[in-house]
């Protein structure tokens, strides 16, 4: 008995801790729930003084406005839902979205908010006093507004309701029309088309001078151009959805720039050319409320001209013209200094994105950053330190770092450590920033730091999903250079936690690969694309995922490559990838090759399975272009010309084109509601295929946008894939 008994304690004793080491698997339940999500620092909007910033937060049973003090963690509650109320309105004002008067005594607060387009909403607006505590409707309309913004005095607003900007006086409640032409599908004051919207990035259209006397703003007329329709289901006779969407080679919309004197109650139109066929990326007002900076490209995009106009004339100057062999790139980096002498410009001429430094004639006076790198974010310039701080890719394209450097090029100090990703808020007046570091296995930790980068206090360590993630079996993250002949190409590979390199597994792609795009980055991801891909592969199989020629933070020759020939310079990289990786990696099961990608991933998914059907045998598209035709003018154009202009390259470059040679599983799937990736190149696709005799499935999501969302619509969709992937390859 005395044996058996040891016997049994010595058994015991070495299972233990293979036992207390087992750790849990993930399911399918975590690819959609917050499981691995990590704790974030959210909605931080520094005020002037950067030891203060504000957030909503979410109670049982209210919505707070809290002012923070950055370096004691505490707070004070400036307002809430339940202190909001006005006359006609008995229950309180949900606030879900604010901005304070620029002397921070009053706030503008946003609520009701009904979303239009992926940046456009509109919503009631009520104004709150933080010395008298009372709350006014921003304007006796019943009907909603959009982009409202305080004046910097603020006692006066300005919005666009129903295409027309109108302009508010907050102490007498007189409101007037500052336009009176809009009119739905046809005129936009204040506000941004569709395709301007989409592609420049910007909603809100409109701007108040420095000093508060004037706005500047945009007028569309989109009289001539062509409306897409779209059939929203659900009722007994469908409706209809009716916006302006130019498609390549199209008519686009006309646009002027006007400015507004409040007190001569006028309007100048700025001289923006004699040519209707352009764009206006940007307007931005320069220090003098009298002057204001436009950005006017050609239809192209291949220059820009940055023009300085006379508000009170409109007459304009041409002050630099920036022109490409490709296209320019547009961003929100153009800052006038205080001296009315100089500006900072960032831009690509050297080949790579660096800041530079010119006088307000357009000379330049030097560049400020320069290297074989990127800046990927300029974050501003102290001007009491003559700093700039900025994010680039010095270290790798694979991670991002902060940085300052003096004004004149000197001083240069890196500001972050270690390997990995950091995003950066920095507070208005530089004296701090929040600092957000994460690396693949390493969810984000965020600190607190001095404009020096001295290190304040930590914020969140997300210690407790550390702890959760030590305690599932994880797949493993391998990043890779696959040395090709045309260029060496960067990826990851990610293999089952209990990976067994004598054994062969069936490989899915994940592919992306649009223009300046990145997919193989080493940072911290657990969304919910992120997490489908650590569940395939825990099910047995490699992840892979590779940046072609055309993707971003490598440099302008990398980047514009496929400049009139997208879909194919990076389908041959992701064929050559693949090619090389069964090559050399023996636990690659050659037979039994994957790929899948959204929107423009899902265009390279359709394109490889048919121009390499001998290699790979499953593909998933999700919402893919087929055909660049169907597709905006301003993206389409700005790497491939005109259909008119590139019918070659528009030829070559559609899966439309080699639907005949589709072969294998084929999944393609799209949303009815598709504003942006409209379903029309589903169905163009699908009516070839019949043609051609070829087998396949398909799903399509009733009323869903480009993003798939809603309801039961996310989940479905990725059990499908899941499905789809176990069962074929």
């Amino acid at each position: 008995m005395k044996k058996l008994f040891l016997f049994i304690f010595v058994i015991g004793w070495l299972i233990q801790p293979a036992l207390a080491q087992e750790k849990k698997a993930i399911t399918f339940e975590h690819v959609v729930d917050q499981t691995f999500s990590p704790e974030e620092i959210r909605n931080v909007n520094w005020m002037q003084d950067g030891q203060f910033y504000t957030a909503l937060e979410q109670t049982q049973n209210d919505i707070e406005l809290r002012k923070y003090n950055i370096l004691e963690g505490d707070y004070e509650v400036l307002v809430s839902a339940t202190d909001l109320q006005v006359e006609d309105r008995d229950k309180p004002i949900p606030i879900q979205g604010y901005q304070f008067s620029s002397d921070e005594r009053k706030i503008l607060i946003k609520s009701d908010v009904e979303r239009i387009w992926r940046r456009s909403t509109r919503e009631n607006y009520f104004v709150y006093d933080l010395e008298t505590g009372k709350t006014q409707k921003l304007t006796r309309s019943d009907q909603k507004q959009q982009y409202a913004q305080l004046s910097p005095s603020g006692d006066k607003a300005a919005f666009v309701q129903e295409n027309d900007l109108y302009l508010v006086d907050l102490e007498t409640g007189e409101e007037k029309a500052i336009t009176e032409d809009g009119k739905f599908n046809h005129i936009i004051n204040g506000a941004t088309d569709w395709v301007y919207e989409e592609e420049f990035g910007i909603a809100k259209a409109w701007y108040w001078a420095p000093n508060g006397n004037k706005i500047a703003f945009y007028r569309f007329d989109e009289s001539h151009v062509k409306e897409f329709f779209m059939t929203d289901w659900g009722e007994l006779y469908p409706g209809l959805t009716r916006f302006k969407y130019p498609k390549a080679g199209e008519e686009n919309a006309i646009v002027k720039i006007g400015v507004y004197d409040l007190e001569s109650e006028e309007t100048t139109w700025m001289d923006v050319g004699s040519e209707n066929d352009q764009y206006i990326p940007r307007i931005n007002w320069t220090k003098d409320s009298e002057v204001l900076a436009i950005r006017r490209m050609n239809r192209l995009q291949n220059k820009q001209d940055l023009m300085l106009a006379d508000v009170n004339t409109g007459d304009t100057e041409i002050i630099k013209t920036e022109t490409s062999d490709a296209w320019v790139d547009v961003n929100d980096d153009l800052k006038f200094l205080e001296n009315q002498e100089q500006f900072i410009y960032v831009s690509e001429e050297s080949g790579y994105n660096h800041i530079y430094l010119y006088d307000i004639s357009g000379e330049q006076i030097h560049q400020i950053t320069k290297g074989d790198w990127e800046v990927t974010n300029y974050l501003g310039y102290d001007e009491n330190s003559d700093n700039i701080y900025y994010v680039s890719t010095e270290e790798s394209p694979l991670q991002r770092h902060l940085y300052s450097i003096n004004i004149d090029g000197s001083g240069k100090k890196k500001l972050s450590n270690g390997e990995g990703w950091n995003g950066i808020n920095m507070s208005r007046d530089y004296e701090y920033y929040i600092k957000t570091t994460s690396s693949p296995g390493n969810p984000p930790t965020y600190t607190l730091h001095k404009g020096d980068g001295t290190q304040v206090r930590i914020l969140e360590e997300n210690e407790v999903l550390e702890k959760r993630l030590s305690e599932y079996a994880m797949p493993s993250k391998e990043y890779i250079e696959i040395p090709l002949e045309q260029a060496t190409l960067n990826g990851y590979i990610m293999k089952p936690h209990n990976f067994d390199p004598k054994k062969e597994y069936p490989t899915l792609f994940y592919v992306y690969g649009g223009p300046g795009s990145q997919t193989v980055t080493k940072s911290f991801s657990s969304g919910q694309r992120a997490m489908w891909h650590k569940y395939i592969a825990e099910q047995g199989y490699i992840v892979v995922s590779v940046d072609n020629r055309g993707t971003g933070a490598r440099g302008r020759d990398f980047e514009k490559q496929t400049y009139k020939k997208l879909g194919q310079y990076e389908v041959e990289d992701q064929i050559d990838a693949a090619k090389y990786l069964t090559e050399t990696y023996n636990f690659i099961d050659e037979g039994r090759l994957g790929i899948w990608g959204w929107s423009y991933g899902g265009y390279m998914s359709s394109l490889v399975l048919a121009q390499a059907n001998d290699l790979f045998d499953t593909a998933i598209a999700v919402a893919p272009v087929t055909n660049w035709k169907y597709y905006d003018t301003i993206y389409t154009e700005r790497f491939m010309q005109t259909p008119q202009q590139n019918p070659e390259g528009y030829r070559k470059g559609s899966p439309i084109t080699y639907a005949d040679q589709i072969e294998g599983n084929y999944l393609l799937v799209h949303g009815t509601g598709d504003d942006n990736v409209h379903f029309q190149n589903s169905v163009e696709l699908v009516d070839k295929l019949v043609a051609e005799g070829v087998q396949f499935q398909s799903m399509y999501y009733p009323n869903r946008s480009h993003a798939i969302y809603g309801g039961n619509a996310r989940k479905h969709l990725y059990e499908m894939m899941s499905n789809f992937i176990l069962e074929n390859l």
